[in-house]
């Protein structure tokens, strides 16, 4: 004869019985899920801002680095050249530059170039940013 155990229904021993029907335990209530909301909320609501200012920050100082390189080149053509460049792509084509930079504030290569005349021929003598706005301390992006 053979002896087989007796299996008892384990969801019966684990989980109470609420008038003849199972609880169901998973899953979290309304509430749990809107007070983690509201948490994560204000912890955004703090984060957020000084995040966005690292980024400007950040893009000022690109904009700022790319403005030296771009007047660094123009000097050094001038002085190895003994005259201004009439465009910024020569800058490139002489190797002043591997490539003209993207202004970091409005996403294109568009400087505002500052011409003067020399031998009745309009060369670039400076340049400028294009963008308009303020950065970060306040002055305006034009004016650099």
């Amino acid at each position: 004869m053979m002896c087989t155990p007796k299996v008892k229904n384990h969801r019966s021993m684990e989980q109470p019985m609420i008038r003849g029907k199972q609880k169901n335990y998973r899953g979290f209530t309304l509430i749990e899920i809107l007070v983690v909301l509201v948490i994560i909320a204000s912890l955004l609501s703090v984060v957020m801002p000084k995040y966005i200012r690292s980024l400007d920050k950040a893009n000022d100082s690109a904009l700022r680095s790319d403005l030296s390189a771009l007047r660094m080149s123009i000097d050094r053509f001038y002085a190895d050249k003994g005259y201004y460049p009439k465009n910024l792509n020569d800058l490139k084509t002489e190797k002043y530059l591997r490539q003209i930079p993207v202004d970091p504030i409005t996403q294109q290569a568009n400087w505002q170039l500052i011409y003067i005349t020399v031998d009745d021929e309009q060369v670039i003598y400076d340049v400028k940013s294009n963008a308009k706005g303020t950065a970060v301390d306040g002055s305006r992006y034009q004016s650099w």
